[in-house]
């Protein structure tokens, strides 16, 4: 049997004689055969593994899309300012339908959070990564995060960001909420997360949160404030590394190791017997 359309194939049909009986009546030999058609079987795990590679693919294309809308919301919000930008400028921009990009993102202040989440995931601290046992590795984790932190925040984009939320503090505030509660606590959490650790391996003492506002102020100084007025650069690689070793220097010389942590004398210890 040959068959065309392409949905058949994937459909088995199986062909199958019941029986055939013979019997005599008389002179006479009578026989009869009965042929059945089986129900066709589908091919359940073709068709399954069809179905994922569609829906993987379709993912895929929708992904590329939404991160182009971000990228055209981004440019809109810079040129235009975040009150006065409009979903249909961004659809413009980004070549979609405004129907699209709501079920891909959502409205104004979802894209807005959307961008801004998307920057901030990348000051996350992985779980369990780090076991911070020793105040060198304690040294070590603080130094490579305060680079990253340094790195990533006076990234142009980002100060440009800031500056957005600054200028539009009276005209739309939520955009200053948003990157406060959104961006600017990654990293505090981050950083409380990597101070709690260490407390909890007895490497440090006192409250996460006044530790980390501590060690954020010896990393930054006044860096941040220039970038904004754009009266300094953006720090060299060498620079964002040399900033974030000193700050910790700094912050672990202001918090030393807890005294039921610190080192045994050997030779004071004989001496006080």
């Amino acid at each position: 049997m040959y068959v065309e359309d392409d949905y058949w194939r994937h459909f088995d049909l199986h062909f199958a004689c019941l029986s055939i009986e013979f019997f005599s009546f008389g002179t006479t030999r009578y026989h009869y055969g009965l042929w059945y058609y089986l129900v066709p079987v589908v091919k359940v795990g073709m068709m399954a593994k069809a179905s994922m590679s569609k829906h993987r693919q379709q993912s895929g294309e929708q992904s590329v899309v939404r991160d182009r809308i971000l990228e055209a919301a981004f440019a809109a919000f810079m040129k235009s300012g975040y009150s006065t930008t409009s979903t249909l400028e961004i659809a413009t921009r980004a070549r979609v339908s405004k129907r699209e990009l709501y079920a891909l993102v959502g409205n104004k202040q979802e894209i807005l959070i959307a961008c801004i989440s998307q920057r901030a995931k990348r000051l996350e601290v992985p779980a369990g990564v780090h076991k911070l046992r020793y105040r060198d590795t304690l040294a070590q984790v603080l130094t490579s995060f305060g680079a990253k932190l340094v790195r990533e925040i006076s990234n142009p984009t980002v100060i440009a960001v800031f500056r957005l939320a600054i200028a539009e503090s009276v005209q739309a505030p939520e955009l200053a909420g948003t990157l406060n509660s959104i961006g600017r606590e990654a990293s505090r959490a981050a950083l409380r997360k990597i101070i709690a650790d260490a407390q909890a391996s007895g490497l440090l003492t006192g409250r996460p949160s006044e530790l980390a506002e501590q060690f954020a102020g010896l990393l930054w100084r006044d860096l941040m404030v220039s970038l904004l007025l754009g009266v300094a650069v953006r720090p060299r690689p060498r620079e964002i590394a040399e900033r974030a070793r000193n700050a910790t220097t700094a912050f672990l010389q202001l918090h030393p190791l807890p005294k039921e942590r610190a080192p045994i004398d050997v030779k004071e210890a004989i001496n006080s017997k």
